[in-house]
């Protein structure tokens, strides 16, 4: 069928499937690195006992036939490679069959992950990869045109994913309203970058200019992604404005980038050979099979997508929140409410064996949110730090709330090389602390006064204690030592 070949999308299908690659070399990279001592056999929210009490139809999971680190890591290293191979083409240059299984296993092993990740796991970029990565099964291989329907149905997802955060925000925090949001945002956000520091200081005029950008180009462009060339293109580079302008203020995982790589879809290959100056290739007619089955997946996103249609149109809107257990065809949206002051877990330990006031205390570091008032945000994103994300949820509310905080305080006190490996340092250089507590903090940019005085890029006010010290008992769980207040 003539109509079925979008073939002046062959370049923007290059670039589209070279960066969600990429993507999943980072995304594969992070389970290797971190998952263990969060999610492992010893973990602080353990697989095994996780499939135990959830059916593989609440969680469809790999995982279910059984788990192990080692399998973990070999589900892992497996994502890197099979996606190093898309990155460099190879499959892609094969038969069509085999560029498809090839995804389709990279989108198995994820959503394998993603399933039984638990509230690590919990964020809207997970499910946007594995609906991104479903889709990228069927764009075919280097030697067929891409479908024209999936081409539409990856600008679907892209709309979704803009006009469900546009809206959102105006259903949400009255500050997107009177636009005033980005006056707290780059400063309250979970892990500000190098520059968030530069961004927060910029006139309030700015910063409302900032967020009437984002309202026109979550709330207006969108729409915009439908239109015929070069219309279409045009919105396609708003949106990769508005998403560079975020990686610059901010470190949000590889959220930025997987909506970038979606809008290069909707970008003709007329406006990408200037940048990847490649020769127009021969393309084939697509099987009847393929036909099919692109026709045949294109009715099940459209039948799928009455409930995320729904809930854009309901006043009870939900955010980042998957219909089905394969993260297909979901709902998505951030930062419905901006926190107008920051709040940090400070985590100490002690090595003395008894505490009183006099008792020294010093701080464990993460890699990448705030801690000590001198140091520099660092640049973290594509790569995610999951348990420093958490971090940012846990100063919210009691320690309570988060089932992985106490596991966490007992690794430590046990000096757990594995999750001492997920922060930045130490204070006890490997040696266990006798005991740990967390205080709470109210944290806040400094002036450009203070900046310039103190060398510091955050002042901080201590608010008290935030979990009491604790010991290991006899079974090796953190304990309460004994009643005691900052």
């Amino acid at each position: 069928m003539a109509w079925f070949a979008a073939t002046q999308y062959w370049l923007s299908r290059f670039v589209f499937e070279r960066s969600l690659a990429a993507i999943y070399v980072v995304a594969f990279l992070v389970t290797i690195n971190q998952f263990r001592p969060l999610l492992g056999e010893h973990g602080l929210l353990p697989v095994p006992r996780y499939v135990r009490r959830v059916s593989f139809k609440d969680a469809p999971s790999l995982f279910h036939l059984g788990y192990s680190d080692r399998g973990l890591l070999a589900v892992a290293w497996a994502g890197v490679l099979l996606a190093v191979t898309l990155l460099v083409g190879l499959p892609q240059s094969g038969p069509l069959w085999v560029a498809q299984l090839v995804w389709l296993a990279l989108w198995v092993l994820y959503v394998s992950i993603v399933n039984v990740g638990q509230t690590f796991y919990a964020f809207g970029w997970e499910s946007l990869l594995c609906e991104v990565g479903a889709l990228a099964v069927f764009l075919g291989n280097a030697r067929t045109a891409p479908p024209v329907l999936v081409v539409f149905l990856v600008r679907w997802l892209l709309f979704r994913l803009e006009f469900g955060a546009g809206l959102i925000k105006l259903r949400g925090d009255p500050c997107w309203r009177d636009l005033t949001c980005l006056s707290y945002h780059h400063e309250t956000q979970p892990m500000p970058n190098p520059l968030s520091w530069w961004f927060h200081h910029l006139p309030r005029g700015f910063h409302r200019v900032e967020v009437l950008g984002n309202h026109v180009a979550q709330l207006v462009v969108p729409f915009l992604l439908f239109a015929p060339q070069p219309v279409a293109g045009v919105a396609a580079l708003a949106i990769i404005a508005t998403q560079t302008w975020l990686v610059l203020s901010g470190n949000f995982s590889w959220l930025n980038f997987v909506t970038i790589t979606l809008a290069f879809l909707a970008l003709s290959s007329t406006w990408l050979v200037h940048v990847f100056p490649f020769h127009h290739p021969a393309l084939v007619a697509a099987p009847p099979w393929y036909e099919a089955v692109v026709i045949a997946v294109t009715v099940l996103v459209a039948a799928l997508s009455y409930w995320p249609v729904r809930n854009l149109l309901s006043r009870r809107q939900l955010m980042n929140f998957s219909f089905n257990r394969l993260h297909f065809v979901g709902t998505y949206g951030a930062f419905g409410h901006v926190t107008k002051e920051r709040f940090e877990v400070v985590v100490e330990g002690t090595l003395e064996p008894a505490i009183s006031p006099a008792t020294s205390w010093r701080e464990y570091e993460f890699k990448g949110k705030p801690g000590d008032p001198r140091r520099l945000p660092p640049q973290v994103a594509p790569y995610h730090l999951r348990l420093d994300w958490l971090m940012w949820f846990a100063a919210m509310g009691p320690p309570a709330r988060q089932p992985w905080f106490g596991p966490l305080v007992a690794r430590l006190l046990e000096a757990d090389p594995a999750t001492l490996r997920l922060l930045a340092r130490d204070p006890f250089g490997g040696q266990a602390p006798t005991f740990v507590r967390a205080r709470l903090y109210r944290y806040r940019f400094t002036t450009r006064a203070e900046r310039r005085a103190t060398g510091a890029w955050w002042a901080r006010t201590p608010l008290g204690e935030f979990l009491a010290p604790m010991r290991l008992d006899g079974a090796g769980a953190a304990r309460t030592a004994r009643p005691y207040r900052v």
